[in-house]
């Protein structure tokens, strides 16, 4: 475990990742975690104050727009719980490695080379995932 969590929190980041990259399949969704459990490990830029799960998702303002989502409001399955765990035991997959932030660019479009100043780490499907430079947020670099 690399961030301290709860049953209810795991829950909630399962439902995150759902909303947020349900059409980018298991990959996806788990690049999602990533950033997730990167923000509540990160104590810098705008992640100083997050240090839960439950913080993470509900940061104001900058949280994710997945958590507005229909999808976000049902309990997760038990694959989408499995998918959390997962994330939260440390498994990292590139682009999102060390990434605090990532968005979807319109059809068709290619991602912006930088994001909120953020340097950009790599494409997976629809998502553009951007990450701050080395020394920065040395908690997830």
């Amino acid at each position: 475990m690399i961030v301290k969590y709860t049953n209810k929190e795991r829950d909630l980041l399962a439902r995150l990742m759902r909303a947020e990259a349900i059409g980018e399949g298991d990959l996806g969704m788990l690049m999602v975690g990533n950033v997730g459990v990167n923000r509540a490990l990160a104590s810098c830029l705008t992640f100083k104050d997050i240090r839960t799960i439950s913080e993470m998702i509900y940061q104001n303002p900058g949280g994710f727009a997945g958590k507005d989502s229909p999808l976000f409001f049902s309990n997760p399955t038990t694959k989408e719980k499995g998918l959390a765990d997962r994330v939260l035991r440390g498994e990292y997959y590139h682009p999102a490695t060390n990434a605090l932030w990532f968005y979807a660019p319109k059809t068709g479009e290619t991602c912006k080379s930088t994001w909120w100043d953020q340097d950009f780490s790599g494409r997976y499907k629809n998502h553009c995932f951007y990450e701050p430079d080395p020394g920065v947020c040395t908690e997830i670099h």
